[in-house]
């Protein structure tokens, strides 16, 4: 339902019922300086004066990517606060594409950890969330902990080692295109399109569900219109300044990639070779998944990063 011109909310009514996401919404207020306050959900569970474990889902997902993992970080004593980046999820949806850009998205995030003062942040992030989350870290790294980086990436337009060989490839520049040139994606079949496994009817319903139609996609479409292909992009000057950070990152710093995601295994290499706190550390790759290894795997990926931070006291 549009709640003012140029602003779109998807109604309650459409999360009713998802299997195994039993959890309450919270809501918060970002600024847009065009469109004035917009709305950001996030689940916020466990502790609140527990070590926070911040799980951002990329595109074109939602927190409900995340529900396999919530559980079991909660029980090791962390609070989990799983975000919905403005245009995705239960957040409110700006309908013009125009409204988006890699800048605002890394904006809007920013605010929301100031707003809830997270700090002792251990972030977790796979594909847009990386991008997004990085560049946060990059701007208040004080209040970050430890990192756990999983298909994903932070593009610069360089070569080896400061990227990846023939960046941006024949994948990511077809997903581009097909975002570019389109009003409209089919959001459940692109991500069964890209999991070992494709998942139950109902789970692929539920990442449907923020999206009553077309007029509910233009940050779906336009994010990643917004990935640098090359060097002229916006974007690509902030990212080589979050490098210059990360280089410096000499706190944990894991890579927990998955045995089946083409578009991104090159960048696990690039992470480990340039993140001080990378070294040491126990990377995996985890079997039996694609793309979205929080939905195939996500049992075993919590199971990896509890085992990696401990306990919380």
């Amino acid at each position: 339902m549009l709640i003012r011109p140029g602003v779109a909310r998807t109604p309650d009514d459409r999360f009713v019922g998802l299997p195994d996401f039993p959890f309450a919404p919270h809501y918060l207020e970002v600024t847009d300086e065009a469109l004035g306050r917009l709305r950001m959900h996030y689940l916020d569970e466990g502790p609140r004066d527990a070590p926070v474990m911040l799980l951002l889902h990329g595109e074109p997902s939602w927190c409900f990517l995340y529900r396999k993992m919530i559980g079991p970080l909660v029980a090791a004593g962390y609070r989990v606060v799983a975000p919905d980046h403005i245009g995705f999820g239960r957040s409110d949806k700006p309908t013009e594409r125009a409204s988006y850009s890699y800048g605002k998205l890394v904006g809007w995030l920013a605010e929301f950890v100031r707003a809830l003062d997270l700090t002792r942040i251990t972030l977790v992030c796979q594909d847009w969330g990386g991008p997004i989350g990085l560049r946060v870290l990059s701007e208040m790294p004080d209040r970050f902990a430890a990192v756990a980086v999983a298909n994903t990436l932070l593009p610069t337009c360089e070569g080896p080692p400061k990227g990846v060989a023939d960046w941006p490839g024949p994948i990511i520049e077809a997903w581009a295109e097909t975002c570019r040139t389109s009003d409209d994606l089919p959001i459940s079949e692109i991500i069964a399109a890209v999991c070992v496994e494709r998942p139950a009817p109902a789970v692929l319903s539920a990442y449907d569900a923020p999206f009553p139609d077309a007029g509910y996609k233009a940050g779906t479409l336009q994010i990643t219109c917004c990935i640098p292909l090359d060097d002229s992009y916006p974007g690509v000057t902030e990212n080589k300044a979050a490098w210059k950070v990360l280089e410096r990152f000499d706190r944990p710093f894991i890579t927990l990639f998955s045995d089946s995601d083409p578009s991104t295994i090159a960048w696990e290499a690039v992470f480990q070779g340039r993140v001080p706190g990378a070294a040491g550390q126990p990377h995996a790759r985890i079997e039996w998944a694609g793309h979205f290894l929080q939905e195939e795997q996500g049992a075993a990926m919590a199971a990896r990063i509890v085992d990696w931070r401990g306990v919380a006291g």
